[in-house]
């Protein structure tokens, strides 16, 4: 009998790959040590505040905000932090496969297009509600914090990125086919919501220079300037993925395509799954014990 070229269901194959709970298992126990090693302290201040300081040519933690530029290069600061990990679970569903280098740059920049378009108009309308609606936000509460309780702010962290890890973790498992897949034929509509997911970051997030934008924003009174400087905060959270997408689809893209193949539903999967259980894990369950609700989540001896 003649061999058939497999079917092709939008971006993914349209039979399942082999072993899909071995994938999931070890995603998710990705995801998990993840949690486990993650140093805020870390990544925050030494990564993200010297990325900052080094771009500003001052300290961005205590020196004035300045404007829209400062919401650029913290959103740029922020790329590494754990509210913003999850980006990075839209790098492996943006890769093409097309053949040509043009073609796959032209195949990259597609995509970026449908995450922008997702993800600039949730910023936007964030922003512009931060702008009107200013101190009386959530990120204003300056009530210390008691063991075992929760402020509205961390409330709001727990349940927006809760959300979203969850979201990412239904999306790996339909790439996987283990449960119903609703962008089965609207593959364009799958990566938006990835977009809109990124956008949705700001909502939640308690990165230290986000804070300090966020206030200015608030404080202006005035929500354009609020919603051009959190798409502006969004952008540059996903600087580094944009050009992680254009060189992999273009400088790597002959040897990648062919490695791809059969493996692009498996590696979408693993990814959107890693990030969303470190999410989840990350952003519920251990702040709740960081918080002294929950009795315990394990850290490793270099989390403080």
């Amino acid at each position: 009998m003649a061999h058939t070229a497999t079917p092709v269901r939008g971006d993914l194959p349209a039979s399942p790959p082999r072993r899909r709970w071995r994938v999931v298992a070890l995603s998710a126990l990705a995801g998990f040590l993840l949690t486990v090693a993650w140093s805020a302290a870390f990544v925050d201040k030494t990564i993200g505040g010297t990325v900052a300081d080094a771009l500003l040519g001052h300290d961005a933690g205590t020196a004035p905000v300045a404007g829209v530029a400062f919401a650029f290069v913290s959103g740029l600061a922020g790329t590494f932090t754990a509210c913003n990990i999850a980006a990075f679970g839209a790098v492996a569903p943006l890769l093409g496969t097309t053949a040509g280098r043009w073609a796959r740059l032209r195949a990259s920049l597609a995509p970026l297009g449908l995450l922008a378009a997702g993800m600039i108009p949730v910023a936007a309308v964030y922003g512009a509600l931060v702008g009107l609606v200013g101190t009386r936000m959530p990120q204003f509460d300056t009530v210390p914090v008691q063991a075992g309780a929760l402020t509205g702010r961390a409330v709001q962290s727990l349940v927006v990125f809760g959300v979203i890890g969850l979201t990412m973790v239904y999306l790996g498992l339909a790439a996987l086919e283990l449960v119903p897949d609703p962008f089965r034929r609207r593959p364009a509509a799958r990566t938006v919501l990835l977009g809109a997911l990124i956008g949705g970051f700001l909502i939640g997030r308690p990165f230290p220079l986000f804070r300090v934008m966020f206030r200015d924003a608030a404080e202006s009174g005035n929500p354009l300037y609020g919603a051009a400087a959190f798409v502006l905060q969004s952008v540059g959270n996903v600087v580094v993925v944009a050009v992680l997408v254009l060189l992999l689809g273009t400088v790597a893209g002959g040897p990648l395509r062919r490695w791809l193949g059969a493996r692009a539903a498996v590696l979408t999967a693993a990814t959107l799954i890693a990030v969303g259980v470190f999410t989840v894990l990350y952003w519920d369950v251990r702040l709740l014990a960081g918080r002294g609700v929950i009795p315990w989540y394990p850290t490793a001896p270099w989390v403080s």
